[in-house]
């Protein structure tokens, strides 16, 4: 009945749209942070990159949230929507995050775990934009959307394995004879991390919709 009804009423404000845009933003800035920790002279244009997704992708948040508002009928509901584009809005700042940092530490050398933690996150980055567009047919797709989000929540896990390696082997190199670069690597590691937490909680949040709405 409700779908029904809601097919009777104008379309206001298409979120799904809005909501694969903004995954498009969210792979092209893993692309842009990949490349960025395979180092280089183009450091800086990649650094530039992320910082104009960011924006980019803060323009997008805004749209979503206020067609929230001027919405009357929204195809889920309107806290789920706010949540699911919240969360993906902040792992594409913990990725301005991370450049930021290696850009303030004038960072030219990685780790061979950045790098492949950086590789991990834009499997997960891919793996968000697939399953956005499945959102359009949810019940049809529920359990698709299952097998991505149970995808996204083991490439966290693979991302912390890394990061704990990673940290363990700079503390062992760095930790006592030359603290700070421990430091600023830890830093690197964090925000990469942080990243991967928030794909994880992409996930979740489209669980969250599965379950009620599949």
């Amino acid at each position: 009945m409700f779908a029904w009804f809601q097919r009777l009423l104008p379309e206001q404000g298409d979120f799904f749209t809005m909501f694969e845009a903004h995954a498009s933003t969210l792979v092209r800035a893993s692309d842009a942070m990949a490349s960025l920790l395979d180092g280089g002279t183009d450091m800086p244009q990649h650094i530039q990159a992320i910082v104009d997704l960011e924006h980019e992708a803060d323009d997008i948040t805004r749209d979503v949230l206020q067609t929230v508002r001027r919405t009357f009928l929204t195809p889920f509901d309107r806290g789920a929507i706010t949540d699911l584009i919240a969360v993906m809005d902040d792992a594409v700042d913990q990725m301005q995050q991370t450049a930021g940092a290696i850009d303030l530490y004038s960072v030219r050398e990685f780790d061979p775990e950045m790098k492949e933690m950086a590789t991990k996150i834009r499997e997960g980055a891919l793996v968000a934009a697939e399953a956005l567009p499945l959102l359009r047919q949810i019940s049809r797709n529920g359990g698709k959307l299952h097998k991505l989000t149970e995808r996204l929540v083991e490439i966290e896990g693979e991302v912390d394995e890394i990061h704990a390696r990673g940290l363990r082997r700079r503390y062992e190199e760095h930790g006592v004879a030359e603290p700070m670069r421990f430091i600023v690597a830890r830093e690197i590691y964090q925000h990469l991390e942080r990243v991967a937490d928030k794909l994880e909680d992409v996930a979740n949040e489209i669980d969250g919709l599965v379950i009620d709405h599949a």
